[in-house]
């Protein structure tokens, strides 16, 4: 994976790697962005001999150090798997230069997990935007499973829209559909869109997403010229195969591709 990485900087080529879960490692510009990395096995430690085991299905596709060069690290919410102390510490030290961006609503919450780090946090709130390292962010309203604000009105669950020249992602974070997803995210015509795949299933017991038919609909809504899936094949008990995604996909003629743990593509959106 670091040959590949190394491979498109000096191509310069737009590329995305899928790490698992919801982490992805985008690289466009000479810029690199790395979205909710999760990338320890905390969770499988602490929900060990419990009745809600986080058996993995895959490994960790790759050490948080050996990541470097990364300029925005972003977190959605305070959720484990989204912001991981395992990840993200060691992820920060070898990138000292590297902006951590989070909803405005958990700068508490973070700075309690990760310390002092404020140095390094950029917070962002539904409707603003904001630029570091010349890439400008849009914070786009998340439902987990609502649209949850703190005692300011700040949402504590957020999607990002990230825009480097005229290229822009769309990462959903954790979501369901909701009433303003559609109204924040269409003004942008986003080129890709990563959107979860793992559903909404109570037995669970934990908050859901959008299932795959969902996703599938919700990046056509929009415009996404591409759509992956994402939040699926880690842990046991939370996921979904890709196939509906892929079937809807294919039904509403939106293109899409499914990589695998670790997988890169690059990413050369044309008209």
């Amino acid at each position: 994976m670091l040959e590949d990485i190394a491979q498109a900087c000096a191509r310069g080529a737009p590329r995305a790697w899928w790490l698992g879960q919801s982490g992805f490692l985008l690289h466009v510009l000479g810029r690199k962005i790395l979205f909710l990395p999760y990338l320890s096995d905390s969770l499988t430690r602490k929900y060990a001999n419990t009745d809600k085991p986080h058996t993995r299905l895959t490994e960790r596709v790759i050490a948080p150090e050996r990541l470097v060069g990364i300029d925005i690290i972003t977190s959605s919410h305070n959720h484990t798997d989204h912001l991981d102390a395992e990840t993200l510490l060691p992820l920060l030290k070898s990138n000292p230069q590297a902006k951590v961006l989070i909803p405005r609503a958990n700068i508490a919450f973070v700075l309690e997990r990760l310390g002092a780090i404020e140095s390094l946090l950029v917070s962002l709130d539904a409707g603003e935007s904001v630029q570091i390292s010349g890439i400008h962010f849009h914070g786009i309203p998340s439902a987990h499973n609502t649209v949850e604000r703190d005692e300011k009105g700040c949402c504590r669950f957020l999607g990002y829209v990230a825009q480097v020249g005229a290229f822009k992602v769309y990462h959903s974070g954790d979501t369901l559909l909701h009433d303003g997803l559609l109204p924040a995210l269409k003004p942008f015509s986003v080129d890709v869109a990563f959107v979860p795949i793992n559903g909404n299933k109570p037995e669970r017991r934990v908050t859901g997403n959008l299932n795959g038919i969902e996703a599938a609909q919700l990046a056509h809504r929009v415009g996404a010229r591409l759509a992956i899936p994402h939040h699926f094949d880690m842990f046991a008990f939370n996921t979904e195969p890709p196939d509906d995604f892929e079937a809807e996909c294919r039904r509403l003629g939106q293109p899409f591709r499914t990589l695998r743990n670790g997988e890169g593509m690059d990413l050369n959106i044309t008209d």
